[in-house]
């Protein structure tokens, strides 16, 4: 299963609106480990004030893996991160995940180009 749904939330799913803050925080609450990885990209891409960072760190277990891929597959759980963080989402390779300005049409271009997915393929990876 993707998330840890309450009951309260998803019968509240089936008959109405659920916002996204309470969304985000069925995510939060999920996924910590994807969770803390996009949080942490957002706090230095803002510190930075760069166009995009991006993950360099490869997850540890099963379980963090799970989490990252479940939360980058899902286009409504992106769509609400990046409407959370007011950044744009990317995902490349398994683990590498960047986050951008939303200004940053160049960047996220490059980043998510036929080139840069070939050039990203490393033998520890193949894998993953």
């Amino acid at each position: 299963m993707s998330l840890t749904v309450t009951s309260d939330l998803l019968e509240r799913a089936r008959t109405e609106k659920v916002s996204d803050a309470e969304f985000i925080d069925c995510i939060r609450n999920s996924l910590p480990y994807a969770w803390s990885m996009v949080t942490r990209l957002v706090d230095e891409l803002r510190a930075n004030g760069g166009a995009f960072t991006a993950n360099q760190s490869v997850p540890q277990t099963d379980e963090e893996w799970g989490q990252m891929f479940r939360m980058m597959a899902s286009d409504a759980m992106r769509n609400a991160l990046q409407r959370h963080f007011s950044v744009r989402l990317a995902f490349q390779n398994c683990c590498r995940v960047g986050v951008f300005n939303p200004g940053a049409a160049d960047a996220y271009n490059r980043f998510t180009s036929t080139e840069a997915q070939l050039l990203n393929q490393t033998p520890e990876l193949q894998n993953c």
